[in-house]
């Protein structure tokens, strides 16, 4: 195909995957004119009840929409610049023969980053099309034609990956679209019923003995913003459920499907530090940061901390000690001399650089004694 084909053809697809977002946008502006305007300013009397229901759905509604928001618009994070073959290594590389030559270059370059698993068959992961070395837990979006640092699925609906960068504001998004499609559900069921009722018993001419609402327009809104929230709370809930229970378990949609495999093998909680520390490394270590979108998950998005059983002999040693902090945990592995804070500070400006992690690791190497468990920090 031409190069200008080849264009148009991308551009459609640009537009094309933007219809779903579109879609759900459409959907939230009818729910708020249905609410805002159709139900509590005119159809409900009482003035306290109106002035409650309105604050509490605005909270909710921007809460909502800004999560939503975060979600679709941040970009998703891609590899270190030292994950990237350098340009001798690429041509040293395409020298050699596909198989064992080739896996002997990767397993060189490997040996200083903080890369702990493997593919299916025990090989370094690499990526043609990036040509670079994926970091653990990262995955090639062929949607976004890009590797994702703790990519856990290409979402339709907020037209982004959710991965290391955003998966804090995914889950936010599900939480508080659950809350608001709840919150309309609870509030509008007395008029939903108050209209059924009365669309029942027109059918045998009794409308004039009751109360009905003020016109049949405002009817229409609270009949199908009822249905719609109601339908949208059952498939919100089960979602929000099943990555609450991924969140508590440290795995990302596709480590569930296919768990991470390591030097000594398949293990899918080998990223589980615990149901406490595996919702702080989304959420962060501040308790006020949880609820607002955010970002404050913790690391880098290229390393995360484990407890490995059999260590992997082709890396360099960690030092052994105590259980410790998530956050000291996180230093106690040995990391390349070059720093890579400059890269990271564009999402975390206190994660302690990888020169920052060897000098931690070279003072607990002299002072660890009785070790009982090695918490490796990995990618």
């Amino acid at each position: 195909m031409a190069p200008s084909g080849t264009r148009i053809k991308r551009g459609c697809q640009r537009v094309l995957y933007w219809i779903p977002v579109v879609f759900i946008a459409v959907i939230v502006a009818w729910s708020y004119y249905a609410y805002v305007v159709q139900l509590c300013i005119e159809s409900i009397d009482d003035t306290g009840e109106k002035v409650v229901y309105l604050l509490v759905y605005h909270v909710v509604f921007v809460m909502f929409v800004w999560a939503y928001w975060q979600t679709i618009f941040t970009q998703p994070m891609n590899p270190l610049k030292e994950f990237h073959l350098s340009y001798s290594d690429k041509e040293l590389l395409e020298r050699e023969d596909r198989g064992e030559s080739q896996q002997e270059i990767l397993r060189r370059i490997a040996k200083d980053l903080p890369i702990y698993t493997r593919t299916n068959s025990g090989a370094i992961r690499f990526c043609d099309r990036c040509q670079l070395l994926k970091p653990d837990r990262c995955h090639h979006c062929s949607v976004c034609d890009k590797c994702i640092l703790k990519m856990d699925h290409h979402c339709p609906w907020v037209n982004n990956c959710v991965g290391f960068s955003n998966y804090k504001y995914f889950m936010l998004f599900l939480f508080y679209s659950l809350l608001y499609c709840l919150f309309i559900t609870a509030t509008d069921l007395k008029y939903f019923i108050k209209f059924w009722l009365a669309g029942g018993r027109a059918h045998f001419r009794l409308r004039e003995y009751l109360n009905g609402l003020p016109d049949t327009q405002a009817k229409f809104h609270i009949l199908f913003l009822f249905f719609s929230a109601s339908m949208f709370s059952v498939s919100l809930a089960s979602l929000f459920i099943y990555h609450c229970w991924l969140v508590c378990k440290n795995r990302s949609t596709l480590e569930a499907v296919r768990a991470p495999v390591f030097r000594h093998g398949t293990d899918k909680s080998g990223f589980s530090l615990g149901c406490g520390k595996n919702f702080r490394q989304v959420f962060g270590d501040e308790v006020k940061f949880w609820p607002v979108p955010v970002f404050s998950s913790s690391g880098d998005g290229c390393s995360f901390p484990t407890c490995l059983v059999n260590v992997d002999p082709e890396q360099p040693p960690s030092p052994v000690g105590p259980i410790a902090t998530a956050k000291s945990t996180a230093e106690g592995r040995q990391f390349p001399s070059k720093p890579l804070r400059e890269s990271q500070s564009r999402l975390l400006t206190t994660a302690p650089s990888w020169s920052d992690s060897e000098g931690a690791a070279d003072k607990d190497k002299k002072g660890a004694s009785n070790p009982i468990m090695t918490i490796e920090h990995e990618a």
